[in-house]
């Protein structure tokens, strides 16, 4: 049997650790066109900032590829030839059969649709090689404008103020990542990074990169306002990438469509990651997600279906621990606002669960950097953010996940100045002890 895995992020190498978990004979081949093989995609923000070394990013030694009997084929696919359950490489240079195909190619950065995109100095993070290319670029004392929202937008404004570089952070709405985040979330965000020494031009709208001898010289906005800066780097958002999917005749909507068992129309084909399209029992539809944990679960039910072991991957409630200026953030569930004027479609580390706007009420507490905001049903919580103090973090992904009746303190979550840290610790106590039963 040989299994071949198209990708070499989370979804691929989970998926091969599953593969091998229940086959130990079976041959497993993971093709990628990125040379760096596998590594940790989240941690290129603090690759870029210099808290962590390139090496540090690889979480799988050669040892572990050895033990795990996984060949590495560095080479683009350019075809799925499904009659023939094979893989066409290089453009037709050579050919790979497969008996169980794995698709966890990813997604990537949609493209700035303005004139000057292809300047030299115009960069984006998707990959080690963008990272690398960032680095080379990136020039103590001069300026970088950087586009977009979400995360990745302000990885990459942090990332190029570490740097030394002074900052303009454009923003196309009224704050930061407005279909996520409240308005006392975003200024949170906003005052951070303006200590920090980041200037914010709301209501930015860029209409042309400016050059001088192909290299990046300036922006021009949609007012007439023109800006002088070395650098553009830009996060719009992410796009599944689907160039072999049309062609194959797989079923798609904007990602792969799979059954609950990772399973595209084809039987002999699944799909995992970004790329993949997986039913979400919180919203009752097929959604996209750009989260490191959803890819690793689906890695690892795709790969245990492939190998024969029947295993149905159950999407619980999406969250996220990350760092926004500075302040770690969880978020949890559906806790949105709708569209994100800076975002096409769905950004990388997000969820589109996360973007639905819940039919709950809101119990708010905290200052600027213990911040907490709650999102409550009938009775459960349908999402949750927590910004700076941790402590409740993990009791609330289990709570929202597992669809804690919180009848009992409802009203009191909801009452005006409510302790609301407090009256959720005392709950997760009681709540855990009645499912320890």
């Amino acid at each position: 049997m040989r299994y071949v895995i198209i990708g070499s992020g989370v979804a691929g190498m989970s998926a091969a650790e599953a593969i091998r978990s229940v086959d130990g004979a079976g041959e497993i081949v993971m093709v990628s066109e990125d040379p760096h093989g596998y590594y940790s995609r989240p941690g290129l923000a603090y690759y870029l900032t210099g808290e962590l070394p390139d090496k540090a990013l690889y979480l799988r030694s050669r040892e572990d590829a050895r033990k795990l009997k996984l060949t590495f084929l560095n080479a683009c696919v350019t075809r799925i030839l499904r009659a023939e359950h094979a893989l066409e490489l290089d453009g037709g240079k050579s050919r790979l059969t497969y008996d169980k195909l794995l698709i966890a190619v990813g997604a990537q950065a949609v493209p700035l649709q303005v004139t000057g995109a292809n300047l030299q100095g115009v960069v984006k993070l998707d990959h080690m090689n963008d990272a690398r290319s960032i680095l080379s670029q990136a020039r103590r004392g001069r300026t970088a404008v950087v586009v977009g929202g979400g995360i990745t937008a302000l990885e990459l404004t942090e990332g190029l103020l570490a740097r030394g570089m002074k900052v303009i952070y454009l923003l196309r709405g009224d704050r930061y990542w407005g279909n996520v985040l409240d308005p006392h979330e975003s200024q949170i965000v906003e005052k951070r990074l303006a200590e920090e020494g980041v200037s914010l031009r709301h209501h930015a709208d860029l209409a042309e990169i400016l050059g001088k001898g192909g290299k990046v010289a300036g922006v021009r906005l949609k007012d007439g306002q023109t800006i002088r800066c070395d650098l553009l780097a830009y996060a719009i958002g992410i796009r599944p990438r689907m160039e072999l999917v049309t062609e194959a005749g797989l079923d798609f909507e904007r990602g792969i469509l799979v059954d609950e068992h990772l399973q595209t129309n084809d039987p002999d084909i699944f799909a995992a990651g970004d790329v993949a399209q997986a039913f979400d029992p919180l919203s009752g539809r097929a959604v996209l997600d750009s989260l490191w944990n959803p890819a690793r679960e689906q890695g690892h039910a795709a790969g245990l279906n492939m190998a024969g072991r029947r295993t149905a991957y159950l999407k619980s409630a999406p969250f996220n621990v990350t760092r926004l200026a500075g302040l770690t953030t969880t978020i949890i569930g559906a806790v949105g606002h709708g569209l994100d004027e800076d975002v096409f479609g769905i950004a990388r580390g997000d969820s589109e669960t996360w973007r639905d706007l819940p039919h709950a009420l809101v119990a708010q507490s905290g200052f600027d950097v213990n911040h907490m905001r709650l999102l409550v049903g009938e009775q459960t919580l349908v999402g949750a953010v927590l910004m700076g103090d941790q402590t409740l973090s993990w009791p609330l992904q289990k709570m929202v996940a597992g669809g804690a009746d919180i009848s009992s303190i409802r009203d009191k979550l909801l009452a005006p100045d409510a302790p609301i840290a407090d009256l959720i610790a005392a709950y997760w106590m009681e709540w855990r002890k009645q499912i320890a039963l």
